[in-house]
């Protein structure tokens, strides 16, 4: 349908093409890394993403790469010499798919990136705001009006399955000694199946942007109470530790915006409140120390 004889553009992202300086054709969605302004026009965005948004982007990096820790960990075994190895390496890949990503983002080849910065939480579901203006047809103008916020993640994921099956298969096979031939590719195998999830669950990712601080605070609160409580190799435990809190820090940044530094730097003394809190109470929740007093009640 044609809607070029109205003087604005009905819905909230149709636009209208700016052409040498004037306002061209009718009324339509905007080309990928532009978004209609208030006077129905499509923009190019030049904008830089805003702090949040970089850290919601470095949520969605690390996703990956705490899921392939876990697994590496799970399926290495206790006396396994590669688990250090394939850690470095799944980061190694991480790291050069969120360098290739930035690269070939506009503007390309610098380390940055143009965003279409959120204003509000539509911006997620374009599809859902298609304006019908005469009742009867729809004009569609369904666009990424977060650029580049929704399809950069999806990138990064694609990049990562490429570099992991170029990459993993010949260090395992070469360094895996100690586990068995069905055992040595299951942290591979396991990252054949969570990609495709973690691809599925970006569908979702205006609810991530809105509550990733919240996530990483709890699952990371949860993970570190599990592992200090299972795990008994001392040195192993200080690396998971140092990294729990590393992760505490993300989330407190994070919900903080570090918008008043004065105020929000004192939160970061938080960080090591949780494990603290467990080694002070560990003592009296043992297992066997209840067990011997439970029976000495008896």
């Amino acid at each position: 349908p044609v809607v070029a004889m109205s003087s604005t553009c009905p819905g909230l992202y149709c636009g209208r093409m700016m052409v040498n300086g004037s306002v061209e054709g009718e009324c339509g969605v905007c080309p990928r890394g532009e978004r209609a302004n208030i006077q129905k026009v499509c923009e190019a965005c030049t904008e830089s993403p805003e702090l949040y948004d970089w850290l919601y982007l470095g949520f969605m990096a690390l996703l990956p790469l705490v899921l392939h820790w876990f697994f590496i960990e799970w399926y290495s075994g206790k006396k396994s010499s590669s688990a250090l190895l394939q850690h470095v390496t799944a980061m190694l890949e991480c790291s050069m798919s969120a360098v290739v990503t930035l690269l070939v983002t506009e503007p390309v080849g610098m380390l940055s990136i143009y965003s279409c910065r959120v204003q509000m939480l539509s911006d997620w579901y374009t599809m859902l705001y298609n304006p019908s203006p005469d009742y009867v047809n729809t004009l569609h103008c369904t666009q990424e009006a977060v650029y580049p916020l929704y399809t950069i993640v999806l990138i990064y994921y694609a990049f990562c399955l490429v570099l992991m099956m170029l990459l993993r298969p010949l260090l395992v096979k070469k360094m895996a000694c100690g586990l068995g031939k069905s055992d040595r590719f299951k942290s591979i195998y396991a990252a054949l199946y969570f990609f495709p999830i973690l691809t599925v669950l970006q569908a979702f990712s205006q609810y991530y942007d809105y509550a990733f601080p919240y996530i990483i605070l709890v699952l990371s609160l949860v993970t570190l109470a599990v592992y200090m409580s299972a795990s008994e190799i001392q040195k192993k435990r200080l690396v998971v530790l140092f990294s729990h809190w590393l992760l505490h820090a993300y989330g407190i940044i994070s919900i903080s915006r570090l918008d008043k530094l004065e105020q929000d730097i004192p939160l970061l003394a938080l960080v090591p409140g949780p494990a603290l809190f467990y080694i002070a109470t560990a003592k009296f929740t043992e297992p066997s120390r209840i067990l011997s007093e439970g029976g000495n009640g008896h």
